[in-house]
């Protein structure tokens, strides 16, 4: 530790520096006003400030720790006062400073001196991290609820049609502590385009917290740009959104991407169209017959977005069976793990288990029940990875 030293008896600060100067520590040692005041003005590196709150008397050991605090506000400072004078040290506490210790007629407070230091400069550190750890939270918190705001409320499903989606950030478990949420890297919309056709898109970024979540902001910017030229050729579109990206260091600065679907429905024709960066292919699932398939194998996938900008995309393009669910998700959903069982995933397995077990459910309680089930598999530990689901349905 660094210490600064203010005492009025030079025989004692002597001792104080014998007892003080171990364990490497650096004292410097002030016995009077003009050589306290001089060390405060200095400028000079203090982790710590022991000082007599009667140097020469307490209002004037008062003023030199108005200005010390306003010199050295991150050094914490311990006081020291004889029994009678305990009193005065109310005012320097309701003022900033740390702690103190009496000291007896027979000097055993020296003993206690290193002691006390070290623990008031071990509780100002804990006091700071945690104020710390708060602001950044708060900060996490204002940005993944900036994320949550542009996703798309009170969404519209053409005639037949059902359609809900959710999004729900990686929760990360803290020690002693709930799962904290976490700002997300995933991202979905949904919107109408000309003759009524429905854009679905699914997005996911590297990573999660404040980088993935600027990550996909930039993506949305780009998306809400773009939508306006309601394109319904999905490999133009989403070539398109990669050429923008690539042009922005945001995205693929140590080595980040992002994965992308985007899919055109027509309603009256239930013909879709889908394009793939990278992402895993939608789920179809055949109400009539039961089958739970992909659309695509991963072959389909196509290059991340950000990673090249000559990547070139395929669109796909099948009929939905009049009786249907259609499920676009990221790998939050099946990727969901118990605490120290990575290799367990959820999996497809387990969405497909849900899907199976939800055709009587409603749309909305479907999402639920897969959002519930990959939850439960993680045995309380929360998702690693931000979860975004689309789920559409099409009845007779």
């Amino acid at each position: 530790m660094r210490i600064l030293v203010a005492w009025d008896d030079k025989v004692e600060a002597e001792l104080i520096s014998a007892y003080l100067g171990v364990d490497e520590n650096d004292v410097s040692m002030t016995t009077s006003p003009v050589e306290f005041r001089s060390a405060i003005e200095s400028g000079r590196p203090i982790d710590i400030v022991l000082m007599t709150i009667g140097l020469p008397d307490s209002e004037s050991a008062f003023e030199l720790f108005t200005l010390l605090r306003q010199r050295y506000p991150e050094s914490p400072v311990v006081g020291a006062c004889s029994p009678s004078d305990v009193f005065r040290v109310v005012r320097f506490m309701a003022n900033g400073m740390s702690s103190y210790l009496t000291r007896d007629d027979r000097g055993d407070y020296m003993f206690l001196m290193q002691a006390v230091m070290e623990s008031t400069l071990d509780a100002v550190r804990t006091a700071r991290e945690k104020e710390l750890a708060k602001k950044i939270r708060e900060e996490v918190e204002s940005v993944r609820k900036l994320q949550e705001s542009v996703l798309p409320k009170n969404i519209v499903s053409p005639s037949g049609y059902g359609i809900c989606a959710r999004f729900e950030p990686a929760h990360l478990r803290v020690a002693g502590g709930q799962p904290v949420a976490m700002a997300g890297g995933d991202y979905y919309d949904i919107y109408t385009i000309e003759d009524d056709k429905i854009v679905l898109l699914v997005g996911d970024a590297t990573g999660h917290g404040m980088a993935a979540c600027m990550s996909i902001m930039s993506m949305h910017t780009l998306v809400r740009i773009m939508r306006r030229q309601e394109y319904t050729d999905t490999a133009h579109f989403v070539t398109e959104i990669n050429k923008g990206l690539c042009e922005q260091s945001i995205v693929n600065r140590k080595g980040g991407f992002i994965t992308l679907l985007y899919a055109v429905l027509e309603p009256g024709t239930r013909t879709l169209h889908w394009s793939s960066a990278g992402h895993q292919p939608p789920l179809l699932q055949n109400l009539t017959t039961g089958t739970i398939e992909p659309l695509a194998g991963q072959e389909a996938g196509g290059l991340p977005l950000a990673v090249d900008e000559d990547a070139e995309y395929e669109s796909y393009t099948c009929i939905l069976p009049e009786n249907c669910r259609l499920l676009l998700y990221t790998d939050g959903l099946d990727e969901a793990f118990p605490e120290d069982e990575e290799s367990n995933h959820f999996g497809i397995d387990g969405i497909v288990k849900i899907l199976s077990d939800s055709t009587s459910l409603s749309l909305e309680e479907t999402l639920v029940q897969l959002f519930d089930a990959s939850n439960d598999f993680t045995k309380g530990s929360g998702r690693q990875d931000d979860t975004s689901v689309v789920l559409l349905e099409h009845r007779k």
